[in-house]
């Protein structure tokens, strides 16, 4: 187990989103989280105490978690000093990038000679099957982007405190580092070889009560030549019942990818329900997630209320304004 309360190492982040493992952790679970340590060109921020090693310690940290979401998923060279004088101050150390902390020689050394642990989230840890797309009880929602980092996450995560709020059955399915690390539980999906990656859906999000709604943590989008096949293998091992069309509207280009534009949500809708409706041909779009953390007030309000009118559609921002649109229409299905 990987032991709380963390303190987030933002590293080098070059912007607000390269942060977003520790973002995720801070707004979902804020009662781990004693601060955040900052290396000198750090452009993210958080929003918890800045601490170094000692004074986190001194505030009960235990883990030193590693909170950037770079490209690659590599550990930087230049953060070994802080990784290496952690584990001598007593921090284990937890990641989700795909350079596993195991295969750094050093970063093993030192972590022996102090009896410290070092968790590799991104690690699957079951023999996964290979699909079979039988029909399974219960239901699935499940959101896709126009491109990746467009807030799936948060609106699976959003959704699901909404409906426990309501007293209904529902579960929220972690299939990245950073929900696995929110959550404690899931499937490190892009880490899962590519024939398994629809199996281990499958296997995440089990045969359930009628009623029952299981929240599938997106990934990556459709439309992004990066990651496109991990969000396959969510529309089809989910086999979700509903869609929520997720975006960011201030993007210009794909993240990571400059030649390339974002689809429209009509784009979106009209290309993830056919493909959805492979694995269960009930499958509806029910709803538009926005991003609007860039936008002011009033301006996330009218462009939610256009996009609403456009697409006829329940449109929200689920972490700015709550979930229950979104929650509405899983109800009415």
């Amino acid at each position: 187990m990987i032991q709380t309360p963390y303190l987030l190492f933002l590293g080098d982040a070059p912007d607000q989103l390269g942060a977003k493992v520790a973002q995720g952790i801070r707004d979902w679970r804020p009662d781990n989280v004693v601060g955040q340590f900052r290396m000198e060109d750090c452009k993210a921020d958080v929003r918890v105490p800045d601490m170094d090693l000692a004074a986190a310690k001194k505030a009960g940290a235990k883990t030193l978690v590693i909170g950037v979401a770079n490209r690659g998923g590599v550990i930087s060279s230049s953060w070994k000093r802080v990784l290496i004088e952690a584990l001598a101050q007593g921090f284990d150390i937890a990641s989700g990038l795909h350079n596993l902390l195991r295969d750094e020689p050093d970063l093993v050394a030192v972590a022996h000679e102090y009896g410290r642990q070092l968790h590799d989230v991104r690690i699957p840890s079951v023999q996964y099957p290979i699909a079979n797309g039988e029909k399974r009880s219960g239901k699935r929602c499940l959101a896709v982007g126009t491109d990746c980092s467009a807030g799936k996450m948060y609106t699976a995560l959003a959704m699901d405190k909404e409906m426990k709020g309501r007293g209904l059955k529902s579960s929220f399915r972690a299939t990245g580092q950073t929900g696995i690390l929110i959550t404690g539980d899931g499937v490190p999906l892009d880490a899962v070889i590519a024939d398994f990656m629809a199996g281990a859906v499958e296997y995440l999000t089990p045969d359930n009560d009628d009623d029952h709604w299981d929240m599938i943590e997106g990934q990556g989008s459709l439309f992004h030549v990066s990651y496109s096949g991990v969000t396959m293998a969510l529309v089809h091992g989910g086999q979700p019942d509903a869609l929520i069309l997720s975006h960011e509207p201030t993007r210009t280009h794909m993240r990571g990818l400059p030649g390339y534009g974002l689809p429209t949500l009509e784009t979106l809708r009209d290309t993830a329900l056919p493909l959805a409706r492979v694995a269960n041909p009930k499958a509806q779009v029910v709803g538009v997630s926005v991003n609007t953390a860039a936008m002011g007030e009033d301006e996330a309000l009218s462009y939610l209320e256009g996009v609403e009118k456009r697409m006829g559609l329940p449109t929200c921002d689920p972490f700015r304004q709550g979930a229950a649109k979104l929650c509405n229409a899983l109800e009415a299905i």
